[in-house]
């Protein structure tokens, strides 16, 4: 039987992964913090699909859980083909305020606790000679909004050169770049969802699907949407003065 362990599992992208990876037959390893949204999401994906789920309750923000979901990424009894780091914060923190707290917490989940649980997959799975780790960073990274772009841009690099030391291995590393998104995300955070044209969103469902097509296809970065594809394009080859007016005008209205 095949494994996958999706991180922050329960909502969101994280769980359109774990319903994309159930309706192909796959086992789940669930990782949030709530262990009764835990045991409900389990519930729902046995009764739809039939597969085998087991829940891990673990806030990555504490190195110790961390440490316990990545001892099931190295478990060889039960080895894990697929690891989805998803788990995320919003993190609109100013860079000039006194208090840093905010941000130490949120890279504690999508720096530290990403660089530990794909450190533990990649070598389980460079073991075996297969295996999959999607990361979920940002269109962010190509932009300048605080901390949380350089945190996304930090997802990316980190993913593209794990990408490059697992080349010949058999293993993939992807990072996925959605843009703004359809989920509960931004209420979960206590910030106000951007004020943006419909056309701009994308499904959650659309993100786990294009991870998972583009990681099978050994691409390390995966864009989904052709808008977003050319939004970014024009981010990283147009006029640098492009992303510089986008991230000013984002910042300005959060102020």
């Amino acid at each position: 039987m095949a494994w996958a362990l999706v991180t922050g599992g329960t909502s969101g992208i994280g769980l359109a992964f774990v319903h994309a990876l159930a309706r192909h037959g796959m086992d789940i390893v669930l990782v949030a913090r709530d262990q009764r949204r835990l045991d409900e999401v389990a519930d729902d994906v046995r009764t739809l699909s039939g597969v085998a789920v087991e829940t891990i309750s673990a806030d990555l923000a504490d190195p110790e859980a961390t440490a316990r979901v990545a001892a099931r990424l190295t478990d060889p009894s039960h080895p894990v083909d697929i690891c989805i780091n998803n788990a995320g914060v919003g993190l609109h923190a100013s860079l000039l305020s006194d208090d840093v707290a905010q941000q130490r917490h949120a890279m504690a989940i999508m720096v530290d606790a990403v660089l530990v649980l794909s450190n533990a997959a990649a070598r389980a799975m460079a073991a075996r000679g297969r295996g999959t780790i999607i990361n979920v960073a940002s269109a962010s990274a190509w932009i300048y909004t605080g901390n949380y772009s350089a945190i996304k841009r930090w997802v990316v690099s980190y993913t593209q050169a794990l990408a490059l030391e697992l080349s010949g291995t058999g293993v993939q590393a992807t990072a996925v770049c959605p843009g703004w998104v359809k989920t509960a995300f931004h209420e979960r955070s206590g910030v106000e969802r951007p004020h943006l044209p419909g056309f701009l969103w994308v499904k959650a469902d659309e993100v786990a699907r294009t991870a998972l097509r583009d990681a099978a296809a050994g691409r390390a970065v995966s864009v989904p949407t052709l808008k977003w594809r050319i939004g970014l394009f024009i981010a990283q080859h147009g006029p640098a003065a492009i992303p510089v007016a986008v991230s000013r005008a984002i910042s300005g209205s959060r102020r």
